[in-house]
This record gives structure tokens, C-alpha cells and sequence, in this order.
């Protein structure tokens, strides 16, 4: 599970793609112009970037080139998509900061492919690979967690929350790591928020009796924890 930010101005080309990621279940956002890609990737920073080059106003090239200087966005995957297929063009397009360089007319399963292969490298816990910790197990692909054969029923914030969690047991992480790695580096989002998220995924583990797997480190942060064996009875 990512999100995707599709930098695309051709509208059959950007609901192709969109279409193929969404039944991959990731969260798909298409812009269509470079004005409107540096806004949303200013509003919450995506998984990866899929961006076109030849884009009204700033050609993608520049603002892959923007993004590479920044801080904030240095490390933000990007695969370049385009019609421009010589060598100089792809020695430009890596040149400029792109992971990936994909030409147009393309293949779906290998545009695929190839976003798996960047997402591996870059952000191994958006994959929709399922994840168990103890008996409790999540699946991307289904967005389902269940525990045996009972279903959790989580909302998408405290389903992402529970997936970084998982992907990244016994380790603590601060609020404002979660705030960075859940909700994409959202800027009007605040620290407390993550409490109010963590209340509500453990209310919802609470059936299951994995509330307990949520842990508060005092003056650090939270963390996941493989459950502790009930003593027999």
C-alpha cells in the first residue's frame, strides 16, 4: 500500500495508470500540469512519484530537478513516463534525479514491475507484501487484518498507522516519525493527532485482545510488541 502521485496531462494515459495501481491497492492521486504536482508533493509527500515530462508549464525534468534539491523531497522516488526515448533524453532524465525511466508506448506489467522494483529500494513497507506479528496479520493487498479467523475493522488512517507499526516491531518511534511515515509529512496535522489515532486503533484491537501489542514509551513515542503469552489458567 502508497501513495502514488501520477504527473500526467494526456487524461487516458493517467486513468490507465490509475486504474492498474488502485486494483494493486495503492492510493492514486493524477495531476496534470507541474504547478499542480508541486502543490499536492507541498501537501503530504507521496510514495513515489510517476511523472511525465512534457507537462504544461515547467516540463517534469525541472521539477524532478527542484525536488532533488530540496530536503524534504531528495529522497522522494520518482520514475520518470514519457515519449522521449533517445539516450541523451534518458541520460537527462537520470541525470535530473529520476530512479526509473519509462518511454511511452509502454506496458503496463512492466511499468508495474518496474514501480514494485522502485518501491522495493525506496519504501519496502508500502509493498503489498502481508505482514503477521504474533497471530495478528495484515494484508495490503485485501486491506483486511485479522486475527485467527476474526476480521479487525480498522479506518485507513489507523490501518496505515498499524502497517508501519508491523513492518517495524520493538522499535519506537517518535510522533513525529509516525506523523513523517503514516500521514505522508502532512503540514496542518498535529502531534496529537497521533495520540487520538493510536487510542482508536487499540479500541479497535481491543476484541481481539492485542489493545496491549500498542505500547506508550514515556517521553518517546509508541511502538509494536509482540504479544505477551497469557499465563494458564
Amino acid at each position: 500500500m502508497s501513495r502514488v502521485l501520477v504527473v500526467e496531462d494526456e487524461s487516458a494515459i493517467a486513468e490507465l495508470i490509475a486504474i492498474h495501481l488502485r486494483h494493486a491497492g495503492h492510493e492514486v492521486t493524477v495531476v496534470a500540469d507541474a504547478a499542480s504536482a508541486a502543490a499536492e508533493v507541498d501537501r503530504v509527500l507521496p510514495d513515489l512519484v510517476l511523472l511525465d515530462w512534457m507537462l504544461p508549464g515547467h516540463s517534469g525534468l525541472s521539477l524532478a530537478q527542484r525536488w532533488r534539491a530540496q530536503a524534504r523531497t531528495r529522497e522522494l522516488p520518482i520514475i520518470m513516463l514519457t515519449a522521449r526515448g533517445e539516450e541523451p533524453d534518458k541520460v537527462a532524465g537520470l541525470d535530473a534525479g529520476a530512479d526509473d525511466y519509462v518511454t511511452k508506448p509502454f506496458s503496463t506489467n512492466e511499468l508495474m514491475a518496474r514501480i514494485r522494483a522502485v518501491l522495493r529500494r525506496k519504501a519496502p513497507e508500502a509493498l503489498d507484501v502481508p505482514v503477521q506479528v504474533g497471530a495478528l496479520r495484515l494484508d495490503p493487498a485485501t486491506r483486511r487484518v485479522s486475527h485467527g479467523d476474526q476480521e479487525v475493522k480498522l479506518g485507513p488512517t489507523e490501518f496505515r498507522l498499524l502497517h508501519f507499526l508491523m513492518t517495524h516491531p520493538e522499535r519506537v518511534h517518535s510522533r513525529v516519525q509516525l506523523l513523517d511515515r503514516v500521514w505522508g509529512d502532512h503540514v496542518f496535522i498535529e502531534e496529537r493527532t497521533v495520540d487520538v489515532h493510536v487510542k482508536r486503533l487499540r479500541e479497535a484491537l481491543a476484541p481481539v485482545h492485542c489493545a496491549a501489542m500498542i505500547e506508550t514509551v514515556r517521553g518517546a513515542g509508541y511502538r509494536l510488541t509482540q504479544p505477551r503469552p497469557s499465563a494458564a489458567g
